[in-house]
């Protein structure tokens, strides 16, 4: 990234792009600083899928935007014309295993696995504090992320960078 003016593009893959991958890109761009523009996509979202409600709403309460936020296919960012991503992180261990796209301009990967805050059948207010779990153990990663300098940044080093960042 020797360009500073142009943001570093990042996209979270999980399953489902409906809680950890959405709850990643909503943080990364609002705490990003114009350094980065964040992205997040699915493997397979279901039909009709959405962001998780007790996720969004966690976002809400932390002071995040959530308007634009959509759960969407990592087809769309495998299409001509998509942003190019300069790091692809996945966010969900299932994801981390399955065969990804060709990713335009053979970005740098990292896999930083969350448990998933929605699985299981806890009462929502236990749901909630683990969303909230989940949002905290993403900004910490995060905030290391966006604090590199910017050779740390550079792509021949970024992938490196990124996949230490998952031993935080």
């Amino acid at each position: 990234m020797t360009d500073t003016s142009k943001p570093l593009n990042v996209l979270f893959l999980c399953t489902h792009n409906s809680a950890r991958s959405i709850l990643a890109e909503a943080l990364l761009n609002a705490i990003g600083g114009g350094r980065f523009k964040a992205y997040s996509a699915g493997s397979s979202p279901r039909d009709n899928q959405k962001p998780n409600p007790l996720g969004l709403q966690v976002l809400e309460k932390a002071g995040i935007s959530i308007e634009g936020l959509r759960s969407k296919s990592w087809d769309e960012f495998a299409k001509p014309g998509a942003p190019q991503m300069d790091l692809i992180i996945t966010v969900c261990d299932n994801a981390a295993g399955e065969v990804c796209p060709i990713w335009p301009g053979h970005p740098a990967t990292a896999h930083w696995g969350y448990a998933d805050p929605s699985e299981g059948d806890a009462p929502e207010s236990e749901k909630l504090e683990a969303f909230r779990k989940t949002l905290h153990l993403i900004k910490r990663r995060l905030e290391l992320l966006i604090n590199l300098p910017s050779d740390k940044l550079e792509k021949t080093l970024l992938q490196t960078t990124a996949r230490e960042l998952a031993k935080e």
